[in-house]
């Protein structure tokens, strides 16, 4: 791979025609004509997401990140139901290279925001599988709770995730994740987890 087409050292695929597509997938892309009912997909992709949770609660960020593809996206938008993150505030809107950073940061020990580390338990519920438009790629769509203790105060984060999964060498890649937080708009002081 050429040093600058390295997504963990450059963010090289954010661009605008990046933008135009993320925007134009993540619109209007739960409706019911779109809703497949293949079982077996739908199976794959909630083991997927419950691996996913899995990994988030164990800690293994590195077998976590190895969910998604190279050129992928994290996306916490700031506002109920997404929108267009060029005009909007995201809170967090991570790309390979800053996902990379992330973990790493947690890892040295001094991520403020982490010490104690947080205790978490994901439960995801609701999966639906809907067409995407492109073939061997399909959008997600689940309801999340994460429980998180940390320094003797509990907290509960609610709301729905939609994942962007691809068909790649037998298996499913994460393309891109967007959190939607059912209170995205209110004060959340430091989310400092991946949700």
């Amino acid at each position: 791979m050429q040093p600058d087409r390295d997504p963990s050292r450059v963010s090289w695929y954010v661009d605008d025609a990046y933008y135009r597509s993320l925007v134009e997938n993540f619109a209007d892309w739960q409706r019911d004509d779109r809703a497949l009912a293949d079982p077996a997909l739908r199976d794959r992709c909630r083991a997927l997401l419950e691996r996913e949770a899995r990994l988030l609660d164990q800690g293994r960020f590195e077998d976590w990140l190895a969910m998604y593809a190279p050129e992928c996206l994290y996306w916490v938008p700031g506002t109920p139901g997404g929108g267009d993150p060029r005009r909007e505030v995201a809170l967090a809107f991570d790309d390979r290279r800053q996902l990379e950073s992330r973990i790493f940061r947690v890892r040295t020990g001094y991520a403020w925001s982490q010490i104690p580390a947080s205790r978490t338990v994901r439960l995801v519920t609701n999966v639906e599988v809907f067409g995407a438009g492109a073939p061997a790629v399909w959008m997600v769509r689940s309801n999340f709770l994460v429980n998180e203790f940390r320094a003797g105060q509990r907290g509960v984060w609610a709301g729905w995730c939609g994942h962007r999964l691809a068909e790649r060498a037998g298996g499913l890649e994460i393309l891109v994740k967007q959190v939607n937080l059912i209170d995205c708009d209110q004060s959340l002081h430091n989310p400092s987890i991946i949700f």
